[in-house]
């Protein structure tokens, strides 16, 4: 896979996508990235990239000339993306789809965010990673990415690690995970786990599984329920 970040700040990246098994998969050549200075396509001797705001207000807008030679110069083909606040929040679903694209394009805004008219230009499918603002869109396109990379081929070193986790399979939130030692701080490790007995083990998952998810997120509760009482 390649990725496509256009964004005022080139430095930002490949940021922690570098390291870990998501570095690993970089250096074995699994996906591979590039960065595009938008800065770069500005037309006048001071490199603007931003503007105030038609109507008044705060902040500073991005152009939408500079902006779009810069999608121009990059965009050819795959997922067009634009992380923003106002776009949908960000689903396993989602994630599972775009791990199946060959080339992923995302741009990243800052300041108040882009001029109207490049979004509506171009297929952009607009991503919210949650219900809050942050400076610009690196962050945000880094976590998509960092949760897309997963899926690729290879990326991991046990292919069960993306089946058996929390919002896949059958889309509840993950249940507890142990390690040794057994006893720890005067706590021990559930004895179900001890036992050998895998139907036993995988009941109590589950069983955690939904007392997890009732308790964290609701909404994912009722889904669940709705899905499986249809089945």
């Amino acid at each position: 896979m390649k990725v496509n970040f256009l964004t005022l700040y080139p430095e930002m990246f490949p940021g922690f996508l570098g390291y870990s098994v998501m570095g690993k998969a970089l250096e074995k050549g699994l996906w591979s990235y590039q960065t595009v200075d938008i800065r770069n396509f500005a037309t006048d001797n001071y490199k603007t990239v931003d503007d105030t705001p038609f109507g008044g207000g705060a902040g500073q807008v991005m152009k939408a000339d500079v902006v779009d030679a810069a999608i121009k110069a990059t965009y050819h083909t795959g997922a067009l993306l634009y992380m923003t606040p106002k776009g949908k929040p960000l689903t396993q679903d989602t994630v599972i789809r775009l791990a199946k694209e060959d080339e992923i394009t995302i741009l990243n805004g800052r300041f108040e965010g882009i001029d109207e008219r490049v979004i509506e230009s171009w297929p952009f499918e607009q991503i919210s990673i949650g219900d809050f603002v942050l400076s610009g869109g690196e962050p945000a396109a880094l976590t998509l990415m960092d949760a897309v990379l997963r899926y690729l081929p290879g990326v991991l070193g046990n292919a069960e690690s993306v089946t058996d986790e929390t919002f896949a399979g059958d889309g509840l939130l993950e249940y507890p995970q142990y390690t040794r030692p057994a006893v720890w701080n005067g706590k021990s490790v559930p004895e179900v786990l001890l036992s050998g007995h895998h139907k036993n083990i995988e009941a109590w998952r589950k069983e955690q599984s939904i007392k997890i998810t009732q308790q964290n997120r609701p909404d994912i509760w009722e889904e669940y329920k709705a899905k499986h009482k249809k089945g």
